[in-house]
């Protein structure tokens, strides 16, 4: 099966690291087609730059309605343009924070959130509240890393993601650590190594259960709201993805 894995920033580097995360994750027989946006921002640290990639989600759904992927995953912890990817495509569809919400509240009670820059805390807690986890997301801690830092992650980077990560253990009493940033998913590893708890890569799990639900023959219902979009045409640089 082909498996579609959204990166919704326009970092070619970071894009190549969360495929070869998903790939890393991936069954034999799975193949794994990363892209990006042709448009909009490097990195996604606030609203202005989530409705750009929002856009730029729908733009690869409409490419990828073409030739319709098995399952398709949202690479961004915010999960940007997901019912408009879901309207788009048959298969399933999985945002990487929806994933990572229900994981982390299967394998603990409570979990806590480890993100990027803090000003999206306020983002990420919106998405618990909207995907019904606030009783086990018990703390969304940023640590204000910038997303783009993520590409290289020198040690001390590591570091202060671990040491976050060991503060909202403590502070929450959590079981888990989500990690809220696709681009920290090269990292889940070893965290959960020097942690000693399940940490949670959105993008690992959101391709697994891509791969389950794909191969239960689950794909998204078009009745109702998920239907296809309307016919109609489109101006400016959106007209060539009319539908």
């Amino acid at each position: 099966m082909k498996i579609l894995v959204i990166n919704p920033n326009t970092s070619d580097p970071m894009t190549e690291a969360i495929a070869q995360a998903a790939r890393d994750v991936a069954s034999a027989g799975t193949e794994i087609v990363a892209v990006h946006p042709g448009f909009g921002p490097l990195s996604i640290e606030g609203h202005h730059e989530e409705a750009w990639a929002a856009a730029g989600v729908a733009e690869q759904a409409r490419l990828a309605a073409e030739w319709q992927p098995a399952a398709t995953v949202i690479a961004c912890f915010g999960d940007p343009g997901l019912e408009a990817a879901r309207e788009a495509l048959d298969g399933p569809v999985i945002g990487i924070a929806e994933a990572a919400f229900q994981a982390a509240s299967i394998v603990a009670t409570g979990f806590s959130v480890v993100t990027t820059m803090t000003r999206t805390c306020i983002m990420a807690e919106r998405l618990v509240q909207r995907y019904g986890f606030e009783h086990q997301c018990r703390g969304v801690h940023g640590t204000d890393i910038a997303v783009l830092s993520l590409e290289d992650c020198p040690p001390e980077t590591i570091a202060q993601i671990e040491d976050a990560s060991r503060e909202a253990l403590a502070r929450d009493r959590s079981g888990a650590i989500v990690l809220g940033c696709a681009g920290m998913a090269p990292l889940c590893a070893q965290l959960s190594q020097r942690l000693g708890v399940p940490v949670i890569d959105g993008v690992a799990v959101a391709v697994k259960w891509g791969e389950a639900l794909a191969s239960l023959g689950l794909s998204t219902s078009k009745r109702g709201d998920y239907a296809r979009p309307l016919p109609k045409r489109y101006v400016g640089f959106a007209q060539k993805y009319s539908w």
